[in-house]
């Protein structure tokens, strides 16, 4: 059969991030990989994903594949973007349907970590298998896109958090400093959060207040509509 009368095959990928401390300490966004065992590209490292059964939904297979490989069962998967170059896949035609979320740290922790599966710093997948470090660089850019709305942080804060931990949260995405007088009087006039009432308990000083993420009405995630990667 002529490579244009070939079917078309269907996969998915899943981008799964989470803020953990890297080798020195500082927290940065982390997503799992898994280590193929079979061709093409044995060997090397690639996102958790697989193919799509006749008998489930795109999202079913996200979730099925991302807890096969690695134990994560997020709450929500959200569909990212679908990659479909036709020279992606060596030998076949196949189309991904990507998805992506959030996990906080302590479910992070109960992730699969073993000799094929590892967390890594997202700043630092290169040279995985197929597109994929396009993949994850599509899915970056629009996390650090997103990340002045507070309901993305609602993902990886607990539900009452500070103005400091959010902050941090913010820096660890956008890999810089922020300036925590500029932060608060941008985030407390955006309305994205508002005061609990509470105050964080422990430590020598006065304990901050807590505050908790408005998400907007309609909002689907983290990873709502954005425009194209420019």
């Amino acid at each position: 059969m002529e490579q244009s009368q070939r079917a078309i095959l269907v996969a998915v990928s899943t981008v799964i991030f989470a803020l953990l401390p890297d080798r020195a300490g500082d927290r940065r966004v982390h997503l799992p990989l898994v280590r193929r065992t079979r061709d093409p590209h044995c060997g090397r490292w690639a996102l958790p994903g697989g193919w799509v059964r006749t008998d489930e939904s795109l999202s079913d297979a996200g979730r099925r594949t991302l807890a096969e490989t690695t134990g994560l069962r997020p709450s929500y998967l959200e569909q990212l973007y679908t990659f479909g170059r036709p020279d992606r896949s060596p030998g076949q035609r196949v189309v991904s349907v990507v998805y992506s979320a959030l996990v906080r740290n302590h479910l992070a922790e109960h992730a699969v970590e073993e000799e094929n599966v590892r967390w890594t710093a997202a700043d630092d997948c290169t040279g995985l298998a197929f597109d994929h470090d396009e993949v994850v660089q599509y899915a970056l850019w629009r996390l650090r896109t997103k990340v002045q709305h507070a309901h993305v942080a609602l993902h990886l804060l607990p539900e009452r958090f500070s103005l400091a931990e959010l902050r941090e949260v913010h820096e660890a995405i956008l890999q810089r400093p922020l300036d925590p007088a500029n932060f608060r009087r941008q985030v407390e006039r955006s309305g994205s959060v508002v005061a609990t009432g509470e105050r964080q308990s422990g430590g020598r000083h006065r304990p901050p207040e807590l505050y908790r993420a408005v998400v907007p009405e309609g909002s689907a995630g983290p990873f709502a509509p954005a425009g194209p990667l420019a």
